[in-house]
C-alpha cells in the first residue's frame, strides 16, 4: 500500500514531464521523417532530412562534440581545483569563495559574450596590452572569431555550473579519510586519486554532463565568437527552424546531436566509473 501511495503521489510530476517534455519531443521526432514542399510540412514517411544529416553535417557534428568535450573537461579540471581548496585549504574563507561563485551566475550570458569580444577584438584589451609590451607589432586577427574563443567564452559562463556540483560532492569526503590516507604515507597525488576521486564520482560526472550539454547544445557563442572557423552544429539546426522553415531537417540534426551527446555520456560515465573502481 505503502508503494501505491507513494506513486500516486508522482503522478502530477510524470504528468508534467509527459506534457512538456516527453510530447513535444515525441512530436519532433516524428517531423524528421517528414518532408517539405514549398515551405510546408509534409507528413510523409521519409529519412531524407537523416540522410541529409549523416552526409553534410556528420563532420560538424563531431566538431561540435569535440568543443563540448575540451570545454568540459577544463572546466571540470579547473573546477575540481577551486572546489577542493575551498572544501579543504579555505578554511573560514570557504563559504565566501562558493557566494563568489554563485554572484558570478547572475551577470547575463550576452554581457559576458560581448565583453570577451571587448577582450579579444582588434582594438580589445589583450591585443592592446601585447602591442604595448612589443610582443605583436599589430593585432591579432585569430583572437577573436576562432575556436579558442569559443572555449574561452564558454568556459567563462560554465564554470559555475562544474564548481557547485562538485564541491557539493567533496562535502561528502571526510577530512579524516585524508588524515588517515597521510597517516598511511599515501602522498597528496595519490590521497586526490585513491581517495577523493572515488568518493566524488557522481560529481564529477554532473559536473561533465552539465557542461558537455549546454556547451555542445550552445549556438549563441560560435555565432558571435566564433566566425566561419568556430562555427557549430546549433547554429545550423536554428535556421533549419527560423530562416529556412526546414522542421524535418532541423529535427533529424537535434536528435542526431541528442544521440551521440548520450554516447559521449555514457562513454564518460563508464571511465569515471572505472577509475572509481581502480
Amino acid at each position: 500500500m505503502t508503494v501505491r501511495r507513494d506513486a500516486w503521489f508522482l503522478t502530477p510530476a510524470l504528468a508534467i514531464v509527459a506534457v512538456m517534455l516527453l510530447a513535444p519531443m515525441g512530436l519532433l521526432m516524428v517531423i524528421s521523417f517528414w518532408s517539405v514542399r514549398s515551405f510546408k510540412l509534409q507528413p510523409d514517411f521519409t529519412f531524407a532530412a537523416w540522410a541529409r544529416f549523416f552526409v553534410n553535417y556528420g563532420g560538424l557534428t563531431l566538431y561540435t562534440l569535440v568543443i563540448g568535450i575540451v570545454t568540459a573537461l577544463l572546466c571540470v579540471a579547473i573546477g575540481m581545483a577551486f572546489a577542493y581548496a575551498v572544501r579543504f585549504k579555505a578554511g573560514r574563507f570557504g563559504d565566501a569563495l562558493v557566494m563568489v561563485t554563485m554572484v558570478t551566475l547572475f551577470g547575463g550570458y550576452l554581457v559576458k559574450i560581448y565583453a570577451w569580444k571587448s577582450i579579444l577584438g582588434a582594438d580589445g584589451l589583450l591585443n592592446q596590452a601585447l602591442m604595448q609590451l612589443g610582443i605583436l607589432d599589430a593585432p591579432a586577427p585569430w583572437l577573436l572569431y576562432s575556436r579558442g574563443a569559443v572555449i574561452v567564452t564558454l568556459m567563462h559562463f560554465l564554470l559555475p555550473f562544474a564548481i557547485l556540483p562538485l564541491y557539493a560532492s567533496l562535502r561528502n569526503v571526510s577530512v579524516a579519510t585524508l588524515e588517515a590516507a597521510r597517516d598511511l604515507g599515501a602522498t597528496p597525488t595519490q590521497t586526490f586519486w585513491r581517495v577523493v576521486v572515488p568518493q566524488c564520482r557522481a560529481g564529477l560526472f554532473a559536473a561533465f554532463a552539465f557542461i558537455f550539454l549546454l556547451a555542445a547544445g550552445d549556438y549563441v557563442t560560435p555565432l558571435l565568437i566564433g566566425g566561419t572557423s568556430g562555427s557549430m552544429l546549433g547554429q545550423f539546426i536554428a535556421l533549419e527552424f527560423s530562416t529556412r522553415f526546414n522542421w524535418p531537417a532541423g529535427a533529424a540534426m537535434s536528435f542526431g546531436l541528442l544521440g551521440a551527446s548520450l554516447l559521449v555520456l555514457g562513454a564518460s560515465w563508464l571511465l569515471i566509473a572505472r577509475r572509481g573502481r581502480a
